[in-house]
């Protein structure tokens, strides 16, 4: 559909050159004619200086015509490339309209779903790079305290824009779902789980269709499944501080946070043996154990907020105005760096900071709003060789 419609803007825009070009040689045919009929006129009388002369200024204001010529013969050929790209696309649906006709709902949602997967695929090769840009900030609403916690499912297919939202920071049991973004910015649509355990902090992420968050009073992280309404799975994470005992600079009982970037399931935390500094754990989703942990060497208290992107963890210096993305950790390589990433603050005190991978966005609440972030990438494409 754009296409057609570029292509029907660029055939106006020649019309409307066409009918100004054809009004100008309309002008010169006229010139012409009356130039012919006074060099047929001309008689011996007429002085061979002043001929020239009228003759000169005549042709002069022919000059333009070239150019007019020349306009004509470009806009012929856009014509010709028009008319051939308008066969295409009359191609094109034609053969949309006999698939449409050739399968039926259920075969054409299989191969919708089949496409999603190849397009998922592409996102991750995509999407996959270095941090080195966040954007201006994208108020979505504006409800609750101060502190929260909201996020979509990033493991959701496209069509499922579900939107959770967890007001408060410790002792919370109540999670509203709405059905879209749309429903969540109106406040409309939206069903109601309460939990059997209260949480404790912001740092909660939905995951395939389950609620992970930190047991409030404890470092148990729970697995509450949305559809069955449901603890699967709860587990002790080693000797992770809670209870603000290593919390995040703006406390709020942020001792544990859950991530999920594209390569699956995370906690940041702290414990008593590395002296405070925040450690980074992959956890099994189905089981909550502990598959691997960095020991990033970044004292948590010091820190903001942090994200996981591509297996990388950042980390803002502050939760207030002026923070910016400072440090980040890689664990392919076990290895850090300090960064200079500017992050705008808008509103002042961020107490949840999430990147969804699915979406590409950072989310987070920022004084009672809930806020959207795009972010920039460097990306290292990759190849289906490359390990």
């Amino acid at each position: 559909m754009e296409k057609v419609q570029n292509v029907s803007q660029s055939m106006e825009v020649l019309e409307l050159r066409t009918y100004r070009d054809l009004q100008y040689v309309r002008s010169m045919e006229t010139l012409m004619r009356s130039l012919d009929a006074r060099l047929r006129a001309a008689d011996g009388s007429v002085s061979a200086k002043s001929f020239q002369q009228e003759l000169k200024d005549r042709m002069t204001e022919l000059l333009p015509l070239s150019s007019v010529l020349e306009q004509y013969k470009a806009d012929t050929r856009t014509i010709v490339r028009l008319r051939e790209e308008v066969r295409n696309l009359s191609g094109n649906l034609a053969a949309i309209q006999e698939e449409m006709g050739a399968y039926g709902y259920e075969d054409l949602q299989q191969r919708v779903m089949a496409l999603e997967a190849r397009l998922h695929a592409c996102a991750q090769k995509l999407g996959c790079g270095k941090l080195t840009g966040v954007s201006n900030p994208i108020t979505i609403r504006a409800m609750g305290s101060r502190f929260g916690s909201w996020m979509t499912d990033t493991m959701a297919p496209s069509a499922d824009s579900r939107v959770w939202y967890m007001d408060g920071y410790y002792k919370g049991r109540r999670v509203l779902e709405f059905r879209t973004l749309g429903d969540f910015i109106k406040g409309q649509n939206f069903i109601q789980h309460l939990l059997p355990q209260p949480w404790a902090g912001t740092g909660h992420v939905v995951y395939n269709g389950s609620l992970f968050y930190n047991k409030y009073q404890s470092n148990v992280v729970v697995k509450y499944h949305f559809r069955s309404r449901s603890v699967l799975v709860q587990r002790s994470l080693p000797g992770a501080g809670y209870n603000n005992t290593f919390p995040y600079s703006w406390g709020g009982f942020s001792d544990m946070d859950f991530m999920v970037d594209e390569s699956g399931l995370w906690a940041v935390y702290t414990t008593n043996q590395n002296a405070g500094n925040i450690v980074v754990s992959r956890l099994d989703p189905h089981t909550l154990e502990v598959v691997r942990s960095w020991d990033t060497g970044y004292p948590k208290r010091s820190a903001g907020e942090a994200f996981m992107i591509c297996g990388v963890l950042y980390v803002t210096n502050s939760h207030l105005a002026g923070a910016k993305v400072y440090f980040a950790y890689f664990t392919n390589t076990s290895s850090y760096e300090y960064t200079d990433v500017p992050f705008h603050n808008q509103y002042s005190h961020i107490s949840m900071l999430d990147y969804n991978p699915r979406e590409r966005a950072l989310y987070t609440w920022n004084n009672g709003h809930q806020v959207l972030y795009n972010v920039t990438l460097f990306h290292v494409i990759s190849t289906a060789g490359d390990p």
